[in-house]
């Protein structure tokens, strides 16, 4: 072989093994190229999983926050149902009170008493609703004999209300309500509270 072959074969050799190196260089690109694009896809998978669990998440919280929601207002709507049955029960209890007489003529004794012990006047006027104020004009002497240091006026107007009775100043400054319907206000929180309890022991944070 003579030098021109020599180096024709030199340079087809250093040829060929360039060739295999740009291949494999080549095939490592390719192969990162195909990882790294894998890689991505992968992670860009994992997002749009992580976002769609993000957005199932959000969707169920909406859907349990509602039904909640639903949940607390026909509680609300139980429980308000169940106080004004007991309130409309007790205008009844306290209608039939005021129709016995053995019992209510003592009990509004004492709240006449106690009326009159708040007000510091010494001339003062009562009122009560026409019914009471029937029997008690013939009777207001007596009715009134025990109250010391007050004289009580019984006035002949009669007040709207179901049973009790106002005490106020001659002037109307100082009122003492202890009507029911007085008492009732008054008591209205401490009221609806006790019934709360009593009904729906469980619902008591969650008052009205």
């Amino acid at each position: 072989m003579n030098q021109v072959e020599e180096l024709e074969a030199a340079i087809l050799a250093r040829a060929n093994r360039l060739a295999a190196e740009y291949k494999q260089r080549a095939e490592r690109s390719r192969d990162n190229i195909l990882s790294s694009a894998s890689e991505r896809l992968h992670l860009r998978e994992e997002r749009e999983v992580l976002l769609a669990k993000a957005k199932a998440e959000r969707a169920y919280r909406r859907r349990v926050q509602a039904n909640e929601l639903k949940l607390h207002k026909e509680m609300d709507h139980l429980r308000w149902n169940l106080v004004t049955g007991v309130q409309a029960q007790l205008t009844g209890r306290m209608s039939a009170l005021c129709a016995d007489r053995e019992q209510y003529r003592p009990l509004l004794q004492t709240l006449l008493a106690k009326s009159a012990a708040l007000i510091e006047k010494r001339e003062l006027v009562a009122e009560v609703n026409a019914q009471d104020l029937e029997w008690l004009q013939p009777d207001w002497s007596e009715f009134t004999a025990g109250i010391a240091g007050k004289r009580i006026e019984l006035s002949r107007t009669p007040i709207r209300t179901i049973g009790g009775i106002l005490v106020r100043s001659h002037d109307n400054r100082i009122r003492v309500d202890n009507t029911f319907e007085g008492r009732l206000e008054r008591l209205a929180g401490q009221l609806h509270q006790t019934i709360i309890e009593r009904l729906l022991p469980e619902g008591r944070e969650r008052a009205l």
